[in-house]
């Protein structure tokens, strides 16, 4: 299952030049994976390397494209998605321009429309990010 970017426009609210975001490989109740290239002129690359806030942004998008995807095919229509708060972020390397990063979220918990994920980035099977989120649905 993948869902290209030209598809994730029905998930996401996002818009060019901030879609963070180029494939959902993945989205299960379990887990959710994606990719996503790093062009230079990426509004979030500075100084060559992609920065912690556009890792942070991928791993929301990735997040909001995945719920997005299973309540479409539960029969409800997307719903918007924000990060009620990040934590536990742990930056292990910043990922170069011209590299491609592999996401992977975890669903932990979930309370009501509330729902904590892990999320970590990746680029050559090496972790740049791990973080916790808090994203809250609108119902």
């Amino acid at each position: 299952m993948t869902i290209t970017k030209d598809a994730l426009y029905q998930y996401i609210p996002h818009r060019h030049p901030f879609v963070m975001l180029d494939n959902v490989l993945l989205a299960t109740k379990e887990r959710f994976e994606s990719d996503f290239y790093i062009a230079s002129e990426n509004m979030l690359v500075e100084d060559g390397y992609f920065q912690e806030s556009g890792l942070l942004e991928n791993i929301a998008q990735t997040c909001a494209a995945s719920f997005g995807f299973l309540d479409s095919q539960s029969g409800e229509g997307a719903k918007i998605g924000f990060i009620g708060a990040i934590t536990k972020v742990i930056v292990h390397e910043l990922p170069a321009v011209g590299s491609t990063i592999k996401t992977i979220v975890t669903p932990l918990h979930q309370l009501g429309n509330i729902y904590l994920v892990e999320g970590k980035s990746f680029v050559e099977g090496r972790i740049l990010l791990g973080c916790e989120m808090k994203i809250v649905v609108t119902e």
